[in-house]
């Protein structure tokens, strides 16, 4: 038997220890959100995008306007939202939000009417059209819908990852 503190040997050892995915629900709740939000950071930082640098900076950003969305315009009672972060093919960082109300889409990437100043909220997905290189959003069955961001990890990021 090995030890399991011991790395591994043969053809496990060439395993990447670091998943291309981080996938977690959570509660429809504000305290869901702002969990979202920090283990999002938490995420980037052990994929090496550090707190407090211009790329984890814009995602976790993306990713706390998104949640609150999903909080306040996809919740149903009893059902969760979830986060998805994947590192991509092609230095892409994607964030995926999904809640479960389908008949609440928002617009999409264009659509989006200018904010009234007078306004308190309402600038959340121009702050995501604003961040984001690519943004999106998707229908899902079962009902609800996905509303998926994109960043282009810069070359000097992904160097050694």
């Amino acid at each position: 038997m090995s030890n399991p503190a011991s790395p591994p040997r043969g053809p496990l050892a060439q395993l990447s220890v670091t998943a291309p995915a981080f996938v977690q629900r959570f509660s429809s709740t504000p305290r869901g959100a702002r969990l979202a939000r920090r283990l999002a950071a938490h995420q980037l930082d052990r994929w090496g995008f550090p707190h407090g640098g211009a790329l984890s900076d814009a995602a976790v950003l993306i990713v706390a306007e998104l949640a609150a969305n999903a909080v306040t315009h996809g919740r149903v009672t009893g059902r969760d939202f979830e986060l998805r972060l994947e590192r991509a093919a092609g230095a892409v960082l994607r964030i995926e939000v999904t809640d479960t109300r389908g008949e609440q889409r928002p617009p999409g990437p264009g659509e989006l009417p200018r904010a009234d100043p007078e306004q308190v909220g309402g600038r959340g997905l121009l702050l995501v059209e604003a961040l984001a290189d690519r943004w999106c959003v998707l229908d899902r069955v079962p009902p609800g819908k996905t509303v998926r961001a994109e960043l282009d990890v810069p070359a000097r990021l992904t160097r050694d990852r």
